[in-house]
């Protein structure tokens, strides 16, 4: 089906990206999410408006509005944040209307449960960092901690990260201590949510919707180490797709 643009939207040179999390001027994650998508919409020579979308804000009837003025949807670190619920329903949008998404952290536990209770129908997915006595825990703990950490990440040959990187393996920094439960991982990728990036012991790191037109969850920040010299390219390859909506050039199938 294609993605007809709305008659009253005017294509312009901006791409406008929600960012769904809450944020402080203290997260410095927060901070360098904000100058990694100022640095790759330079690279490409595109105007950006950035609007950070409260978790809370996102619960009310009238988010659709809001979450249909974006280009792209970013899912922040951050987590647990004020409304687990106003982050799932950003998620869910994203998914279902064919907006180009990244999750990246906390966004990465998210887009995980989001997809466990929706598609997978398992309305009690949960993570253990928010509610650790959950009868069924889609997010648990690492065994080994990766916060504050740059490790390696070993990328899934054909998958779309690795044309967007061009590499089969990466090293990337983590700011989390809670990942995809091992436990729930053939679940998910048999579903639909493909796990393809693994740290060297298997562990989930990258998970994405092939048939989306851009949705990919990392546990790791992609925007750490992106600089104005050398943009990510996984920010980059999502800024372009963003661009594609505003210039009406994708489709979504169905």
């Amino acid at each position: 089906m294609k993605l007809a643009l709305p008659k009253e939207i005017v294509v312009t040179n901006q791409i406008t990206i929600g960012i769904i999390g809450d944020f402080s001027p203290e997260n410095p994650t927060h901070l360098k999410t904000n100058s990694a998508l100022t640095d790759a919409s330079r690279l490409l020579a595109r105007d950006i408006g950035i609007e950070w979308l409260s978790t809370v804000e996102l619960e009310s009837a009238s988010s659709g509005e809001r979450l249909r003025r974006c280009d792209g949807l970013w899912c922040s670190p951050g987590s647990p944040y004020q409304s687990m619920e106003g982050a799932l329903t950003g998620i869910r949008f994203a998914r279902e209307h064919g907006v180009p998404f990244v999750g990246t952290c906390g966004g990465f536990q998210h887009a995980v449960i989001e997809y466990a209770r929706n598609v997978l129908h398992c309305a009690d997915a949960d993570t253990e960092e928010s509610n650790p006595s959950a009868s069924n825990l889609f997010i648990t703990r690492l065994v080994c901690s990766v916060f504050d950490k740059t490790l390696t990440v070993r990328i899934k040959p054909g998958s779309r990260v690795s044309q967007y990187t061009g590499k089969a393996e990466i090293a990337e920094h983590y700011y989390c201590n809670f990942g995809l439960n091992p436990d729930s991982k053939e679940a998910i990728d048999k579903g639909g949510l493909k796990v393809t990036g693994e740290d060297p012991d298997g562990e989930a790191r990258i998970v994405e919707l092939p048939e989306h037109p851009f949705f990919v969850g990392t546990l790791f920040l992609p925007q750490q180490s992106s600089t104005a010299a050398a943009p990510h390219p996984l920010i980059v390859a999502f800024l372009e797709a963003a661009g594609s909506v505003v210039s009406g050039q994708w489709s979504v199938a169905g």
